[in-house]
């Protein structure tokens, strides 16, 4: 059994990053020269607006939040780590974060219980728009479960988790940083990696159009086009 913790530790933190950022170029790649127009989300909102608005919003808001979070960590963790020194920024730290991921879960259960249950809405959603929900829910959940359960999490991924990711970078991947880990850490890894391997063959690749309007642009007006002459 301990000997095969290494080795399943060493295909799904290091194997496994190389694999997902190749498939994520190559895909990406392949993508933009066959079907550059693709590049979208294929938004429904024509659909039906409201509950997309209260799905979908909330969702990104979170998620970009969490998302800059992230790479503010990995980018500077002594800065982190400093900043939490302080016992009431680590708290307000925590508690914005905790709070952005909880916005997060609700604008995806959301976003689901819309496509579940508007039939127009349904009929235009993919097999691997649900493979994105399901990986989606898994990612949002395992982080709001390890924000609550494995507090200072802003700390402890600026101690460990961000120096094995540069290593990852470097070229020099180290396991010892991430070895002791929480299951349910390591499998929000995992699972954050699985995501960027999928994302080139899903409504995911829209997070590469720059910029993205999206938080600022005017309500869409959607009119339907009838010809003079069609019935009614």
């Amino acid at each position: 059994m301990t000997s095969a913790l290494p080795f399943a530790d060493g295909l799904c933190f290091i194997v496994f990053p190389y694999l997902a950022m190749f498939v994520f170029f190559l895909g990406t790649i392949m993508r933009y020269r066959k079907a550059p127009f693709t590049y979208s989300s294929f938004s429904s909102q024509f659909l039906e607006n409201r509950q997309h608005f209260w799905g979908l919003v909330p969702f990104h808001y979170g998620v970009v939040a969490v998302l800059l979070g992230h790479i503010v960590a990995f980018l500077i963790p002594r800065e982190i780590l400093a900043w939490n020194s302080r016992p009431l920024r680590l708290y307000v730290l925590e508690v914005s974060a905790l709070i952005f991921g909880l916005l997060t879960l609700v604008g995806l259960v959301g976003a689901i219980h819309r496509r579940l249950t508007f039939s127009k809405v349904r009929a235009v959603t993919t097999r691997m728009d649900w493979v994105v929900f399901v990986l989606l829910l898994a990612q949002v959940v395992s982080g709001v479960y390890v924000a609550v359960f494995h507090p200072w999490g802003s700390s402890w991924f600026a101690a460990a988790v961000a120096p094995y990711l540069w290593s990852l970078v470097r070229f020099n991947p180290d396991l010892g940083f991430i070895a002791m880990m929480p299951l349910i850490v390591k499998f929000h890894i995992v699972m954050a990696y699985t995501l960027i391997a999928v994302a080139p063959f899903t409504r995911l690749v829209h997070i590469l159009v720059a910029p993205n309007p999206y938080f600022w642009r005017k309500n869409q007006v959607v009119r339907w086009y009838r010809a003079p002459n069609e019935s009614l």
